[in-house]
C-alpha cells in the first residue's frame, strides 16, 4: 500500500507548505484589494458595495479575506492618515499620481501600519510586485522609493534592527 502525503515546500515541511499557502493567500488579498480600491479612489464607491462586488470575483475564494477586509475598509477608513505618511514623500501632489500607485502606496502604508507580523521588507516587496502587476511602466519604482522612505518612520526599530544586521560591504 503507497502512503500519500501532502505536498511540502523546498524544506519538505509540511508547515513551511502552510506558510507558503497562508503567503499566497495574502498576496492574492492585496491583488483583489488593490482594484477594490482602486474603484474606491476612481469611481468614489463605498467601500461596501466595493466589497460585495468584489468577494464575487473569480478567485477571491483563494485569497486571506481576513486580510482583504483589513485592507480594503482600513485603507479606506483611514485614507486621510495615510496620505499624511506619504504626502512628505512625494515629488508631486498626491493628484497627480495614478490612482493604482496611491492605492499600492495605501497598502504599503497601511501594512507597514497594522501588520507587524509582515516584515517590512516583505510589505515593500508586495507593493512592487503589486505596482508591476497593474501599474504604469516605471510605477514601481515610484512604490519602491516612497516605501523605502517611509518604511524608517513606520518600522524605525526593524528596519534599525535589519540595517545593523546587514553585513558591511566591501569597497575592494
Amino acid at each position: 500500500m503507497s502512503e500519500h502525503t501532502a505536498p511540502t515546500a523546498k524544506s519538505g515541511k509540511p508547515s513551511d507548505m502552510r506558510r507558503a499557502s497562508a503567503r499566497a493567500a495574502r498576496t492574492r488579498a492585496r491583488g483583489f484589494a488593490l482594484q477594490a480600491l482602486y474603484q474606491v479612489l476612481v469611481g468614489r464607491n463605498p467601500p461596501e458595495d466595493v466589497d460585495s462586488f468584489t468577494r464575487d470575483l473569480s478567485g477571491f475564494h483563494k485569497a486571506d479575506s481576513v486580510h482583504f477586509d483589513a485592507l480594503l475598509h482600513g485603507c479606506s477608513a483611514q485614507a486621510q492618515v495615510l496620505d499624511a505618511h506619504i504626502l512628505p514623500l512625494l515629488d508631486r501632489k498626491l493628484t497627480e499620481i495614478s490612482p493604482i500607485e496611491h492605492a499600492v502606496l495605501w497598502i504599503g502604508a497601511y501594512e507597514m501600519q497594522h501588520c507587524i507580523d509582515i516584515p517590512w521588507r516583505v510589505v515593500i516587496n508586495e507593493c512592487i510586485e503589486l505596482a508591476k502587476e497593474f501599474g504604469g511602466t516605471d510605477g514601481h519604482k515610484y512604490v519602491n522609493a516612497v516605501l523605502n522612505g517611509l518604511a524608517p518612520k513606520l518600522r524605525p526599530l526593524e528596519v534599525a534592527a535589519d540595517k545593523t544586521a546587514q553585513p558591511a560591504s566591501s569597497s575592494e
